[in-house]
């Protein structure tokens, strides 16, 4: 649908959310009951909710993801599989095969180089097994937990939060629900994360929850710890755990770290590495893992001090953001200025700073910005003790891959079995496959010497000799995500200067080129330095062959 139609279809929607929003902003103006302000939070709430689902429903079917397919190629083309699957499989632990380890590895070095290089940060790598003592005063042993309910008959576990939101959104989706009863539940959902263990005992009765799968009664709620208990030491005297996450090791470094800078504030650490949460349920492939790769960093900042000495670099970038007072207006996400978003950011917390209260002996009184002076001084300081503020950028690398294998995935126009992923060459797995056009001997020297030059240019490359057609192993290798290929025909062997083409796989276009040119053009392309635009304009479109195998042309 364009864009005049679907706009006059949310345009009701869109004022439905504004409207509620100015409610709420009123009611907490006019310091309204809490349980007033809850309640128009969670109407709010459910506004949105319709008018996200609708702008979905309105989307053009090109955008949206045929999961099934996808799923099928990873699967097949074994990107991931279930790790231990010939003994039936464990939940939440996977196997990455070569492509799906390619692209992680990829994907790791493109952030490695992103943050750590381009910002100098400091990387550690520290150990994954974390002795107690450390964990409980991170608060994870006693804090690191998750609610769960069992079915009473045959022991399954659900996370008891999630297994009720389902519940929930469920019975208010039924035509039979009335108002009431769904503003009631939205008031629940909206509350969801605050409840305590018997609250959520109390809502399981409430609501009548059974288990999804068996609909059986559930235990009661039950707090689970997510960490992987363990002994270090053969005496088993030292509990300890797997590490929940990479952060722990940077902090206890800080000492270090901040002698290795020299002293100076500010400074950052990154580390890179496996983290594990003994999940109650997962169920969503590699969104809710036991075990996964994290990607972190800690950025220790002079709490007066916060300016970035690159902002300016980046203070003209247009990014796509949902501010919260488009969130609450009924209006979409919009293209902004970062530099204009951060201004405004900083304006509404000027704004919310511009009263505040005091409370005192029993009694509370409210200053204002008129009853306040502000005085700027500069003092010279020998010595200054401050706690630095922490800025924590945090990364889960399976989940990154998964939202990439999403944006990626493509189905040929006019053949719906032919899928491939349309991954930035920068992170594809193989930058690019190298065919001869058949197992004829005459190809194999070129193919070996293209190979090794390949590999001397550090460009991952994959060769396919096999028996295929070349049409099926353009296919194959672009169902994997090959950025680019190059075929060896006979024009290769029969002319001089020896040539081949080079393939595009997005557009499938091709170009005719030196054999001794293209490793370098591959590269260039694979480090963004070039443009497939660029390769074209340089070099004359591939139309066919023109020499057979008996051929010979000198020139």
């Amino acid at each position: 649908m364009d864009g005049p139609q679907a706009e006059a279809l949310l345009a009701p929607l869109r004022t439905a959310v504004r409207q509620q929003g100015e409610l709420v902003r009123k009611l907490k103006e006019e310091k309204a009951p809490q349980v007033d302000i809850d309640r128009a939070v969670a109407e709010l709430k459910a506004r949105k909710r319709v008018l996200e689902a609708k702008e979905l429903a309105l989307q053009p079917k090109d955008d949206i993801v045929d999961r099934v397919k996808m799923e099928d190629t990873l699967k097949r083309r074994f990107f991931y599989d279930q790790a231990f699957s010939i003994y039936g499989g464990v939940s939440g632990l996977y196997d990455f095969g070569p492509v799906g380890c390619a692209l992680k590895n990829n994907i790791i070095q493109a952030w490695r180089h992103h943050f750590i290089q381009e910002e100098q940060i400091l990387e550690i790598d520290c150990t994954m097994l974390t002795p107690e003592p450390v964990l409980k005063t991170s608060g994870h042993v006693d804090k690191f937990a998750d609610f769960m309910v069992k079915d009473v008959k045959n022991g399954e576990c659900f996370r008891a939060d999630h297994l009720l939101k389902a519940h929930l959104q469920k019975l208010m989706s039924d035509k039979k629900c009335t108002a009431e009863k769904k503003a009631e539940m939205e008031n629940v959902l909206t509350q969801l994360d605050n409840y305590g263990q018997q609250e959520l005992a109390d809502l399981f009765v409430n609501y009548n929850v059974k288990s999804p799968v068996t609909g059986n009664d559930l235990s009661p709620p039950v707090s689970f710890n997510l960490m992987f208990k363990t002994s270090i030491g053969p005496g088993g005297n030292m509990p300890g755990y797997l590490r929940p996450e990479t952060a722990q090791g940077i902090f206890l470094n800080f000492k270090r770290l901040l002698e290795f800078n020299q002293g100076k504030l500010p400074f950052a650490a990154a580390q890179i590495g496996n983290s594990f949460r003994n999940e109650i349920s997962p169920r969503s492939g590699l969104i809710r893992v036991r075990e996964f790769t994290m990607a972190e960093i800690e950025h220790f900042v002079d709490p007066s001090e916060k300016n970035h000495p690159k902002f300016e670099n980046v203070a003209d970038l247009n990014i796509l953001l949902y501010s919260s007072k488009a969130q609450v207006s009924g209006q979409s996400a919009h293209v902004m200025r970062l530099g204009d978003a951060v201004q405004q950011l900083l304006s509404d917390l000027s704004f919310l700073c511009r009263e505040f209260t005091v409370e005192t002996e029993g009694k509370t009184f409210k200053l204002t910005k008129d009853m306040v002076t502000v005085k700027r001084f500069q003092k010279t300081l020998h010595v200054e003790e401050i706690v630095p503020n922490v800025i924590e950028p945090s990364f889960g690398i399976g989940r990154i891959m998964y939202t990439v294998f999403e944006h990626t995935f493509r189905i040929r126009e006019g053949d719906e079995q032919r899928t491939y992923f349309s991954f930035p060459a920068v992170v594809a797995p193989f930058k690019c496959s190298v065919l001869p056009l058949s197992q004829n001997q005459e190809f194999m020297p070129f193919v070996k010497e293209l190979s090794e030059a390949l590999t001397r240019n550090g460009i991952s490359h994959k060769v396919d000799d096999s028996s295929g057609s070349i049409g099926r192993r353009y296919a194959r290798t672009d169902e994997i995500g090959v950025a680019f290929g190059i075929t060896i025909d006979f024009d290769t062997v029969n002319r001089t200067p020896h040539t081949a083409t080079l393939r595009d796989r997005d557009s499938m276009r091709q170009i005719r080129a030196e054999i001794s040119e293209l490793p370098a053009v591959i590269r260039d392309l694979a480090n963004g330095y070039l443009t497939w635009a660029d390769v074209e304009a340089k070099y004359p479109q591939f139309e066919g062959q023109e020499t057979g195998k008996k051929d010979t042309i000198e020139e």
